[in-house]
């Protein structure tokens, strides 16, 4: 690919609770209200958008158009994504290429979907399945159960892991217990209940090594991000310190490992390999410097197999890595600190940007009791078989990690005005120190933001 013309920042992100698919909100609600979001974060208005890109799996053709003209109808070109489980990164990737190239100054991407209860199924039954050649491959090499085919795709990734490299049962349980406990603090997780060990090893078996609450749910919900150019934000230089950039990013395909007959590689390790290499190198980072990352955990076992695909441990380490609580606060690096997908949820459109969310308020210091000291650099893996990948990396556009807020952010998140002459306007010292424990994380900043939202319908 071309070498990018000019950075790309992340100015804004929004996204809404994940729920149950119990049909209660529909798809453009759901888009709506993280659009909303996402706009009022970057204090940008609907006009100031030069193209839109809505990401979604399930729905009919320009399901995006219907959620953008209720942001307004200015005429710009809205472009519809489907990319399996990695549509919401795939609109990242698109919507930073643009600007990158020079196509736009300000573009916003929406992910949402409206699923249905229970695993995901096929549709279009009259033609053939996009992953029919890799369905056919798991059959002919570790046969076919009843089980959910997502299920069986990638358990047999992590039984292949414990026949190689020696990780056992409990290590898959502890990637779940580990994402359980991240979820309780995050207000936009599906489930936010903690679990023991023994109780995830117990759950009811799906197809060995995942129990039930080591797979993701089906979701609804939303998430989404405003992207703009370095000009875009030098005419607003208010808004720097909270503009992430993209520092690299990747989107990849398979490769001809697809077929070596490897259940490791019918879920994409090779293409999740190549995305982080090649997102990792353009962002002029080491795997080692990596402190916090989303990763694509739709299973336990998937998650095993990508720490090692993205270098966070040597192939066939995974597991040791785990057992040493390296993969949680206190080690090496912190995977899903927003619970990932098994706990969060996962609707399959809005993930990629919900992941992004969570990244941007680490990278910026707003993500309050889930946050990461000394953080420089974030790392994002969206997945989706059949397959395609995205790896994106983040930093601070000074590549510092996140301080303290200034007084003058306390200022502004508080809506009580500062005056860098007197040190103060308004308000306490207490209701200083009060804002900087809270760093003005999302839900707390964003309450106001919410009740607009809901005042629109």
């Amino acid at each position: 690919m071309p070498g990018q013309k000019q950075p790309v920042y992340v100015l804004g992100v929004g996204m809404t609770k994940f729920i149950k698919p119990r049909g209660k909100v529909d798809y453009p609600e759901l888009g709506f209200e993280a659009g909303v979001k996402a706009m009022l974060d970057a204090h940008i208005n609907y006009d100031d958008v030069d193209q839109g890109v809505a990401c979604y799996c399930y729905g009919d053709s320009t399901c995006g158009q219907r959620v953008f003209y209720q942001f307004g109808m200015t005429g710009i070109p809205v472009y519809n994504v489907n990319n399996n489980c990695s549509t919401g990164s795939t609109g990242l990737y698109m919507g930073r290429n643009m600007i990158a190239h020079g196509a736009a100054d300000c573009v916003l991407v929406v992910g949402f979907e409206k699923m249905f209860p229970g695993s995901l199924q096929t549709f279009f039954q009259d033609r053939a399945n996009p992953t029919g050649t890799t369905a056919l491959m798991m059959k002919e090499t570790r046969g076919v159960t009843k089980a959910p085919g997502a299920a069986q795709m990638f358990g047999n990734a992590g039984r292949e892991h414990m026949e190689k490299y020696g990780s056992k049962l409990e290590d898959f349980a502890e990637i779940a217990r580990i994402n359980h406990a991240h979820s309780k603090n995050n207000p936009y997780s599906q489930f936010r209940d903690e679990y023991t060990l023994e109780q995830i090893m117990k759950a009811p078996m799906i197809h060995e090594p995942l129990t039930k609450l080591q797979c993701c749910p089906t979701s609804d919900g939303s998430a989404a991000a405003v992207l703009v150019s370095q000009a875009f934000l030098d005419a607003r230089p208010e808004l720097k310190s909270q503009a992430i950039l993209i520092a690299g990013q990747c989107l990849a395909t398979d490769r001809p490992a697809l077929f070596n007959r490897s259940a490791i590689e019918l879920v994409g390790f090779s293409m999740s390999q190549l995305a982080a290499e090649t997102a990792l190198k353009e962002a002029n980072v080491h795997p080692d410097e990596v402190k916090v990352c989303e990763l694509h955990d739709c299973f336990s076992a998937n998650e095993m197999v990508t720490i090692e695909a993205l270098g966070l441990a040597e192939k066939g380490k995974a597991h040791e890595l785990i057992r040493k609580g390296g993969i949680t606060y206190g080690g090496k690096v912190v995977i899903n600190p927003s619970g990932g997908l098994i706990s969060k949820g996962h609707p399959l459109g809005a993930t990629g940007l919900a992941q992004c969310a969570e990244l941007v308020w680490h990278m910026r210091g707003w993500a309050n009791n889930r946050s990461v000291k000394d953080t420089t650099v974030a790392l994002q893996h969206n997945l989706g078989l059949g397959g395609a990948v995205v790896c994106t990396v983040y930093k601070r556009a000074d590549g510092s990690s996140p301080t303290d807020l200034s007084d003058a952010d306390v200022g502004k998140a508080t809506g009580l005005g500062y005056n860098p002459a007197t040190q103060a306007k308004g308000f306490t010292k207490q209701q200083v120190e009060s804002v900087r424990s809270k760093k003005a994380r999302s839900d707390w900043a964003l309450q106001d933001i919410e009740q607009k939202v809901e005042a629109r319908f």
